[in-house]
């Protein structure tokens, strides 16, 4: 169980700046800008009403207060009420407006990324940690929807606020104003700083959240694995590590922002003290009314909120950049495409990582010719329908291998004629599920091409050529539903009833009617609620469920016991005569299955031929059969063995 999570993908080699990137969500945002567009202009017009109040004030100091007028005392209090009541309206149908619209923004970019990683090849899934990719469709994604509701409109809220009050104030008087306007260069000077350095603490802070979802989400998914080897302490110090990493970041991103906001709060209060000094002065000269000497001053004070949330509303836009990139990050990444292009799977921002159990061979053993038996090159650009299958001169490297290294295959070709079976052996890291990873496209060959009844698959609609092709790998993965819609899932929603049936018998998965409710039982997450011969049997029943033209089964029958096992084989059989089968086996029962054996080794075909004949003639192939896997040198007991 690692402790640890998986490395996350590169960053981008060039960050774009906070308003370029928040440009990208305008696609998202335009539908809705009626909506924003009105938010914001009542926004402003609340916000100009709260600055009409000090020019009220200015009035009763000068007008009913200084003449002694109750009435008109009375009066001016009934006008601060209403333009009160009117600001807090204006406020509340702001937030109204925005609500809904946002929430469908959020919902429709969720919709769309979740749409995304269906359409992503492969390779992108080998590379990104599932906790990053978690992390982008919940914690990025809201906080992109708290900017749009909320930093995204007070940005120009507040600008206007505060370029409406400072004139108001000049106009009001012109030396109090430029005393107000003192702290504004060291104020913007430090607004630069601080958008720079906490840009990249907030990045950092989004990853390690990622990071520390990808090992909840191991920890969760592998509980029997802890439990079972006791590495409950391990994980919870992996995850302490990890979590105690994040709380560094966070504070990091505190202190950032109470330095910030010591600067953008202590400078202007003092500018507001200098100009309450300056304008007694100017009061007790007779040079300025007291009237608009309080409103100057009410002014200042009403500005004071646009002023230090600049702050945070720096800051929540920081992380919705962040977040941005984060997301399109994903975006960006090129999806398969419907149809034919063989470089659609390529991964934009990096290669796919290679899973650790697919190593090459040895590059000696890759200079080896097609040997023993093999099957004879195909060239010819045209052929007939029921041709079968056909690997022609296909290489294969994975995007990320070091430069210069050998392919793990290398001039493939191997010829499956039509309705028959052909097993796959091979050394453990020989490139066996690597080689039938390629037939649906879950990866792309380097060069070569491979056909099916003589159409080219990367020619083949990607829909068209999965529905072809039916696979059955050996770690079978099921979903949180029912046996039924799992198995069902096979035959993309065509078959029904008597299918499943027939699927269940063919695994020789009769336990799904024994289940509580039957075929209609949820199996829990991955199905771990079955034993893993039964996810394999239920795994291969949605390989034959819906009658494919091609089957492809990586060691189908790897956890089934002996007799089980026979039962499978014997069923399978019937099965494996209506199609055209290419079957990775390790063992001599699961190869016995197939009309013909092809031996994987040093990244090349080495024999062809039926089971007897190669272990008659083929050293390295009964050495496998025999249980040594290959591991023993010439010579040694066992090579040879004809069981």
């Amino acid at each position: 169980m690692p402790t640890t999570p998986a490395p996350a993908p590169d960053r981008p080699a060039e960050k774009r700046s906070t308003v370029r990137a928040l440009l990208r969500l305008w696609p998202y945002v335009r539908p809705v800008r009626a909506r924003l567009a009105s938010a914001a202009v009542i926004a402003i017009l609340a916000s100009c009403v709260g600055l009409v109040i000090p020019l009220v004030l200015k009035w009763m100091v000068d007008g009913p207060v200084a003449d002694r007028d109750p009435a008109g005392v009375w009066l001016g209090a009934l006008y601060l009420l209403l333009l009160g009541v009117a600001e807090a309206l204006l406020f509340g149908l702001r937030r109204w407006l925005v609500a809904r619209p946002l929430s469908a923004v959020e919902a429709g970019m969720r919709a769309d990324l979740y749409r995304h990683l269906q359409r992503l090849p492969v390779a992108f899934h080998d590379r990104w940690a599932s906790g990053q990719l978690l992390s982008r469709g919940t914690t990025d994604l809201m906080l992109l929807r708290m900017f749009l509701a909320f930093p995204l409109t007070f940005l120009l809220v507040n600008g206007v606020t505060i370029l409406v009050g400072v004139g108001i104030m000049l106009v009001q008087d012109w030396t109090l104003g430029l005393v107000i306007l003192g702290p504004a260069i060291p104020v913007m000077i430090t607004c630069g700083i601080f958008e720079k350095k906490y840009s990249a603490v907030a990045r950092r802070a989004q990853d390690q959240v990622g990071d520390l979802t990808t090992v909840v989400e191991e920890s969760v998914l592998g509980i029997r694995i802890i439990k079972g080897f006791g590495r409950h302490r391990s994980q919870a110090r992996a995850f302490h590590e990890l979590s105690h990493t994040l709380r560094g970041t966070e504070l990091r991103k505190a202190r950032l922002l109470a330095s910030i906001w010591a600067v953008i709060v202590t400078l202007p209060e003092l500018a507001i003290g200098a100009a309450l000094v300056v304008g007694v002065v100017q009061v007790a000269d007779g040079s300025l009314s007291a009237g608009t000497l309080v409103a100057f001053l009410s002014t200042a004070l009403a500005l004071r909120w646009p002023v230090e949330s600049i702050g945070f509303l720096l800051a929540m836009s920081q992380e919705a950049a962040t977040a941005t990139d984060r997301y399109f990050e994903v975006m960006d990444a090129q999806a398969e495409e419907p149809g034919g292009s063989r470089g659609s799977a390529s991964v934009s921002g990096g290669a796919g990582r290679r899973p650790a159990a697919r190593g090459a061979a040895p590059a000696a053993r890759g200079a080896a010719p097609v040997g023993r038996g093999a099957a004879p090159a195909v060239r010819a650009s045209a052929t007939t329908p029921g041709d079968g299958l056909r690997f022609e001169g296909v290489r294969f490297r994975y995007p990320d291998a070091p430069p210069g290294s050998p392919p793990l295959l290398d001039r493939i070709d191997l010829h499956i004629r039509s309705g028959e079976s052909l097993a796959l052996v091979g050394a453990t890291g020989s490139g066996k599920t690597t080689l039938t990873a390629l037939v649906p496209r879950l990866y792309e060959v380097t060069s070569g091409r491979i056909t099916l009844d003589g159409r080219d698959i990367t020619a083949l609609p990607r829909e068209e050529l999965r529905a072809l092709v039916a696979v059955a790998f050996e770690e079978p993965t099921l979903f949180s539903a029912t046996v039924g819609e799992n198995v069902l899932m096979g035959a993309g929603g065509a078959a029904g009833a008597e299918e499943l049936d027939r699927a269940l018998a063919v695994a020789q998965a009769g336990f799904a009617h024994t289940l509580p409710q039957g075929t209609g039982t949820q199996v829990g997450e991955q199905g771990l609620s079955l034993s893993g011969g039964q996810r394999q049997r239920l795994a291969l029943a949605r390989a034959v469920v819906g009658r494919p033209r091609f089957l492809v089964l990586d060691d189908p029958l790897s956890a089934l016991d002996v007799h089980t096992e026979a039962a499978v084989e014997a069923a399978l059989r019937r099965v494996l005569a209506d199609t055209t089968a290419l079957i990775v086996a390790h063992r001599p029962s699961t190869v016995l299955l197939a009309d013909r054996v092809a031996l994987l080794s040093g990244g090349r075909i080495a024999a062809v031929g039926t089971h007897h004949e190669l272990l008659r003639t083929d050293a390295e192939y009964a050495r496998l059969m025999s249980g040594l896997d290959g591991h023993r040198e010439p010579g040694e007991a066992g090579e040879g063995d004809d069981r």
